[in-house]
């Protein structure tokens, strides 16, 4: 397709405006921050390293439909001048890919003297407004959002091509972060490279768009972060707060600094704004009003930093000042960074210690740090990496995460603390940390004691070759441990045997961390017994075929329609053979447990060696599902047996336990009620604040 005289113009005010903002930049950042920026601008992001995107075919209009809802959970505001052909790409992307929220698209057309007035009343479903005259941007906003009827109010520049999932991620945000007052879209170029992960603002007031001309992909971008503002070109907000903010400020009319105005009204009404790179739009920088800030209306945006840096003065005061490094100007707000290195990215469907750690994060993030995560593998964990990111953890994997004395040597000196999980992995780890983090507190987190839990196992086992072994864990792990700044163990039993081994060590406990569930159905409207566990664990196998070959023949004799439901993943042969007893079911992993939580009658725990607080006892118990355990499965765990969980050691008096559980509807209630109550009293993330306060967060 030959170029217009419309595109010539395009290009050439976009040149010029490029050169004008490099002159500004050197004027007011200097030299070296111009010179970083404008290398940024020009550097090759690899294919591999770019979006893939959906781009609409430049088709002639022809009549088509948008969704529409009569009940909207939120309304899109599209404020349009002319430019019909933008407008129409974005209504087409909306069309092609509708979200799952209900949504009704509200059109503001500023004045337009084009064929957007003819074209757009052909559109059904879509509410097209007409104002009276030509007022603005900010005046357009202001009518859409008094005319929405949405819980929230969507603003969305009609040079946008809104990816798929993009509005259903945006309003996730404020459900997984209630504090949430606005959250922003991760904005792209067409070409795949990064427009804004957020945007930052300097002492001055002036602003910059994190990530610009970078990876969308990479860690620092790819993770939901606190941001000083987002671009008005998509956005969502509470209706209801937006009204009570007063719209956008008119006094930036007609355009430009109402975005990031908006976000400093929201956080000064004690929310926060958060950018969400899980919402993809494409937008067209500069296709409506240009990129030269000395003509048209651009030429407002010089003009309304100076009004803002006057309103919001007090605010600005603590900002970065201008050629700061937007890295560290995106980090400001923290007070301290932790680091945290384990050597798989943690899977909380499917191990105790995995979820201990993503609630740890959880923890760290609710108490203002800001959280970074590396994998000693450097892979990408897949849905368990984009969970982590969307709680706010910054992951790196590769190909962004060099090999790790790479990646700490650039790194290391971000951290005022760094943990890092089990003994084989710090073994590697301490004496880089000790060179390229040497300002960081050096934690080491056990997980549970290693060399404690093949110890018990060779005991069972009778075992002088896993003895051995043992011996050569506790020494490495022992080492390991005064090597440290502090240690992490899971229960008092680890920590007293530490103050035998380990005398002059600083050691802590920090047990399991649970969220409290729901507590399901009743006693009567429940059957069946379960067991939850991993089966690369060695205890864990041991466990369930105790169970079935010497527990559960005794069971089925006294109730035969019983059933035995094995979950967990990772089912070892061994395990696999046990579903050809009569009554049992080997399910492998399951990926949402609450159904089972909520429906199964008992859970069992039957342990006969290990180390460590259990999940497996600690989970179902937190959802209100009594357990049936071995002595060794509840160690440490500061439960009362016969009150709290039912505990026996034999297979007939396990048996005998688990028939007192299930049909005692007294007793059962009984063990549920006090099992959450010693969740919420021992094991919740509100019990393990304070050693997280002071041992990680510095807060003695």
């Amino acid at each position: 397709m030959p170029m217009s005289r419309a595109d010539l113009r395009f290009l050439f005010d976009r040149s010029t405006g490029l050169i004008q903002r490099g002159l500004t930049s050197l004027r007011t950042r200097g030299v070296q921050a111009s010179w970083r920026r404008l290398i940024k601008h020009f550097r090759r992001v690899p294919g591999s390293q770019r979006a893939s995107l959906y781009l609409p075919e430049a088709e002639p209009f022809a009549p088509f439909a948008v969704p529409a809802s009569g009940a909207p959970r939120a309304s899109i505001v599209i404020p349009v001048y002319n430019q019909f052909t933008h407008t129409l790409g974005c209504l087409r992307a909306l069309a092609a890919h509708p979200p799952h929220a209900a949504i009704e698209i509200i059109v503001v057309d500023d004045g337009s003297s084009d064929e957007t007035e003819a074209a757009l009343s052909q559109v059904t479903g879509l509410r097209y407004h007409r104002r009276a005259g030509n007022g603005g941007f900010i005046a357009a906003c202001n009518d859409g959002a008094a005319l929405a009827r949405g819980e929230f109010v969507v603003f969305l520049n009609n040079d946008t091509l809104p990816q798929p999932g993009w509005l259903d991620a945006l309003l996730a945000t404020f459900e997984q972060h209630p504090d949430t007052g606005l959250v922003g879209a991760q904005l792209l170029y067409p070409d795949g490279r990064l427009q804004e992960a957020g945007g930052l603002v300097f002492a001055d007031g002036s602003g910059w768009n994190y990530g610009r001309f970078e990876s969308p992909d990479a860690p620092p971008h790819a993770f939901v972060r606190d941001a000083d503002y987002c671009s008005g070109a998509a956005i969502a907000i509470p209706r209801a707060l937006f009204m009570q903010l007063g719209g956008f400020d008119t006094r930036y009319a007609p355009a430009y600094y109402e975005d990031t105005d908006l976000a400093f009204s929201v956080r000064a009404a004690g929310l926060t704004v958060r950018y969400q790179p899980e919402s993809r739009v494409v937008h067209l920088e500069g296709a409506t009003s240009g990129t030269d800030i000395t003509q048209g209306p651009k030429a407002y945006q010089a003009r309304n930093q100076s009004i803002f840096a006057d309103k919001w003065r007090d605010a600005l005061a603590g900002r970065p000042s201008v050629g700061s490094c937007a890295d560290t100007a995106a980090l400001s707000r923290y007070p301290r960074k932790v680091l945290l290195i384990d050597a798989l990215t943690p899977r909380p469907d499917r191990d105790s210690g995995s979820l201990r750690l993503v609630n740890l994060m959880r923890m760290l993030r609710e108490e203002g740090a800001h959280v970074v995560f590396l994998p000693a593998d450097r892979r990408h964990g897949g849905a368990d990496t984009r969970a982590l990111q969307q709680l706010g953890v910054e992951v790196w994997y590769a190909p962004f995460a060099a090999r790790l004395p790479v990646w700490l040597r650039e790194h290391g000196s971000r951290f005022d603390t760094v943990l890092v999980c089990r003994h084989y992995v710090m073994r590697e780890m301490l004496p880089l940390l000790r060179r390229h983090a040497p300002q960081a507190r050096i934690v080491f987190d056990t997980v549970d004691l290693h060399y404690l839990r093949e110890r018990r196992g060779a005991e069972l086992a009778d075992d002088p070759a896993l003895t051995r072994a043992a011996g050569r864990t506790r020494a490495l792990e022992l080492d390991v441990i005064a090597r440290s700044d502090a240690t992490l163990v899971v229960s008092e039993i680890e920590l007293e045997l530490l103050s035998q081994d380990a005398p002059q060590a600083r050691v802590d406990v920090l047990s399991n961390l649970h969220r409290l569930g729901g507590e399901g159905l009743p006693f009567e409207q429940r059957r069946d017994l379960m067991f939850v566990g991993g089966f690369r664990h060695p205890p864990n196998v041991d466990a369930v075929c105790w169970f079935v070959e010497a527990v559960w023949p005794l069971l089925r004799a006294r109730e035969p329609s019983l059933q035995f439901h094995c979950i967990g993943g990772d089912v070892t042969a061994e395990v696999g053979a046990l579903a050809a007893q009569p009554g049992v079911i080997v399910h492998g992993h399951v990926p949402d447990l609450t159904p089972w939580l909520a429906g199964v009658r008992l859970s069992v725990a039957p342990l006969r060696y290990g180390a460590g607080v259990k999940g497996k006892v600690n989970q179902p118990m937190a959802h209100g599902q009594p357990v049936v355990a071995t002595t060794c499965a509840i160690e440490g765990m500061h439960l009362r047996p016969g009150l709290d969980v039912l505990v026996a050691d034999d297979a007939a008096g396990f048996a005998e336990a688990v028939l007192r559980g299930y049909h005692d509807a007294a007793l059962w209630q009984q063990l549920a009620d006090n099992g959450r109550a010693n969740v919420e009293r021992h094991f919740s993330l509100d019990a393990g604040r304070a050693v997280v306060r002071r041992v990680l967060l510095g807060r003695d």
